[in-house]
């Protein structure tokens, strides 16, 4: 997987300029999105109080949310402190200062100067325009010059992509505490060309973006490039088949959702969405028949180590958050490519490299969709069966990181179930060899292209609050009962209940031999039969961290080595890896967070929740892959006295078959699977 540019605007989409700014609504609540004047005004303070000089770029932009103290007390048509959360970077020095902002009272609230020549480091997210600098300091340089020579591609440098990368931490001198990046090199046939089928195997340039020079090269081995194409365009693949006929999605009548603002209101939820440049999609005040669920809730991390032992590869370790801020590179969503039916989009505003704000259009989608039955039953000697299908809404963005493209998709039911699902696609980043031999770590996927065994590991964060924030966390797995008194014909069996109290004993792997779920309960609200009201976080099928305890990948994503964490609430404990997982040597986020093991029995709680795939790459996954799953759920258990979705109407379309053609009709309404045979 590689993540860098050939172009810094490509790195927002698909039509975006990324230099224009441009208005957008004034806030209405504290928990609303950055607009485009706020960043401005933010930036204007900056420059007047000499904190943003011409070398001085911003590596991020965030809000400085409200605690929730200041949201207990504010009211709303009141004015409310507006802040900013910046990181900047010198560019000629490499000296960071953190920066709050107060926009609505026209200060800066506060500065933070740090250090990254330091133990234990961390650097500031990647600029884009730092991508191309780094790509034109490679192509300069002799040495690479000379490589490419030696190879025999010295008629090719032209047309050669250099695609710079996080260098991750592996301790060596002339790395440590400085602004590296590391820059792998792709060749292309022509300049319409996908570079990632072209791998320059063996050989690195190391960068330092302060003071723009190379600080080392590799060159190893002469495996031939590979020559077959990677094109996936309908000029390279041919002419689309034409036996699929066209599904159409229609609501004559309008969607069933209300939006005011970032509140939307569907059904029995009700949210608040935001978007920022570091996690893209996040939720605030998430709430079922007007009973908060989650204060807040984002996927704000995920790390891509790879698994190949080469010089290549071996240091690959991507946070694709963390190193490279996922919403800053979130995509221009298009109207029947990326959502169908009726929808409703947000724009994302978000700071360039300088300060100044971009909008990204439509960066947020939102609709309904049907998901078939939700519930049904055929009574014996009745005609016909009750039945009610489901459906769901849909809050989704997606974000290009270079060759890989993830969707983060938040699905709320009728039911009041919420899953949580990203999707992986893109283009698998892949290394040469020599075509037909055997390599442990990567499989040969296309004749001399090795794609690396690999991971995605995402990090979601729910800030709980069933029924309110004092909340508490049960395990529960499914157990058996020994055969004898109490179990004497071997069919029994039960679960047990772990409580969870403090935030070391809530470091927790997933066991589906004992279906195990998670349990977050009130601590003081229950339901009609007297048990505490909550919800169970369901966990999907994930290998944690395969990499060595001992290994700087695990000290750094330390998040990925259990399935759950769960700490007492922190406003600024927001970060699964740390503020700057790059270039950091590791114990940042979930581990410090953890360090004093406080208890989150009955208190404001929070729950880390690790997801995500393992790939071991296919010949299917080429030229371009096929989306991969991963997800979980949050669902009710004993939040609500009943089903409650026993009002949802019949479908619209239900029993629309009673004149069905000759050969009789199912019966079925609405859920009817069946093919009529012709008359």
């Amino acid at each position: 997987m590689t993540h860098a540019h050939e172009h810094a605007h490509a790195a927002f989409g698909v039509g975006l300029s990324p230099l224009t700014t441009v208005a957008s609504p004034e806030p209405q609540h504290p928990l609303d999105p950055l607009t485009a004047a706020e960043i401005e005004a933010a930036r204007e303070i900056l420059v007047r109080e000499g904190l943003l000089g011409d070398t001085v770029r911003v590596p991020m932009l965030l809000a400085d949310e409200p605690t929730k103290d200041e949201l207990a007390a504010w009211t709303p048509g009141e004015a409310f402190d507006r802040r900013v959360d910046a990181t900047l970077m010198d560019a000629a020095t490499g000296a960071v200062t953190e920066v709050i902002v107060s926009v609505a009272r026209d200060t800066v609230v506060s500065t933070r100067e740090l250090d990254p020549t330091q133990a234990p480091y961390g650097q500031p997210q990647y600029l884009f325009e730092e991508y191309d600098r780094a790509a034109e300091i490679v192509k300069a340089s002799p040495e690479w010059r000379a490589a490419m020579t030696r190879r025999g591609l010295a008629d090719r440098i032209d047309l050669a992509f250099c695609s710079p990368l996080a260098p991750g931490f592996v301790g060596r001198a002339n790395e440590v505490g400085r602004r590296v990046i590391r820059s792998l090199t792709f060749l292309r046939d022509s300049e319409d060309d996908i570079p990632w089928a072209h791998p320059v195997e063996g050989l690195i340039v190391h960068v330092d973006l302060v003071t723009n020079e190379v600080i080392g090269i590799e060159d190893e081995g002469d495996v031939p490039v590979p020559t077959g194409s990677g094109k996936y365009t309908p000029d390279a693949v041919g002419p689309a088949r034409t036996s699929l006929k066209p599904i159409e999605i229609t609501q004559p009548e309008g969607p069933s959702f209300r939006v005011a603002g970032s509140l939307v209101e569907w059904e029995n939820w009700s949210m608040r969405v935001d978007f920022n440049a570091r996690e893209g999609l996040v939720l605030h005040d998430v709430r079922f028949d007007d009973r908060p669920v989650l204060t807040r809730a984002s996927v704000p991390e995920m790390v891509v180590p790879y698994g190949d032992t080469s010089n290549t590869r071996f240091w690959i370790s991507y946070f694709d958050a963390g190193e490279y801020l996922l919403g800053k590179n979130g995509n221009h969503l298009e109207l029947g490519c990326d959502c169908l039916g009726v929808i409703r989009y947000f724009d994302g505003h978000v700071a360039d490299d300088h300060g100044h704000a971009v909008r990204i259009p439509n960066v947020v989608c939102m609709h309904e969709e049907d998901y078939g039955i939700l519930w049904k039953h055929t009574e014996p000697g009745l005609v016909g069966s009750n039945v009610r299908r489901s459906r769901r809404l849909v809050v989704s963005y997606f974000s290009t990181i270079g060759n890989y493209d993830y969707g983060f998709f938040w699905y709320f039911y009728l039911d009041g179930s919420i899953q949580v699902e990203a999707k992986a696609t893109g283009i698998v980043f892949v290394g040469a060899g020599h075509p037909g031999s055997v390599n442990p770590h990567a499989p040969e996927i296309a004749p001399g292209v090795f794609a690396p065994v690999h991971q995605h590991l995402f990090s979601a964060r729910l800030d709980v609050a069933i029924d309110g924030e004092d909340n508490q966390l049960v395990e529960i797995d499914a157990a058996r009962i020994p055969m004898g008194e109490q179990n004497p014909f071997g069919n029994a069996f039960t679960w047990t209940e772990t409580p969870l109290r403090t935030e070391s004993e809530a470091q927790r792997e997933a066991d589906a031999s004992v279906s195990r779920v998670w349990e977050v309960r009130s601590a003081s609200k229950t339901n009609y039969i007297g048990k505490p009201t909550a919800y169970h976080l369901i966990p999907q099928q994930t290998a944690l961290l395969m990499a060595d305890p001992a290994s700087s990948v695990t000290a750094r994503a330390a998040f990925a080595t259990k399935h759950l964490w769960g700490t007492a609430y922190d406003h600024d404990e927001r970060w699964p890896a740390g503020r700057y997982p790059n270039a950091h040597q590791g114990g940042a986020g979930l581990p410090a967070y953890t360090a004093d093991d406080r208890s989150i029995d009955g208190e404001d709680l929070v729950l880390w929740h690790t997801f995500g795939l393992t790939h071991i790459p296919r010949p299917e996954d080429w030229p371009i892959m096929p989306v991969d799953y991963a997800g979980f759920w949050f669902k009710p258990y004993g939040f609500l006295d009943v089903n409650p979705a026993m009002d949802v109407p019949e479908s619209s379309q239900a029993h629309r078959d009673s004149a069905a053609p000759a050969g009789g009709s199912c019966g079925m309404g609405a859920d009817c699977t069946c093919e009529h045979p012709p008359a």
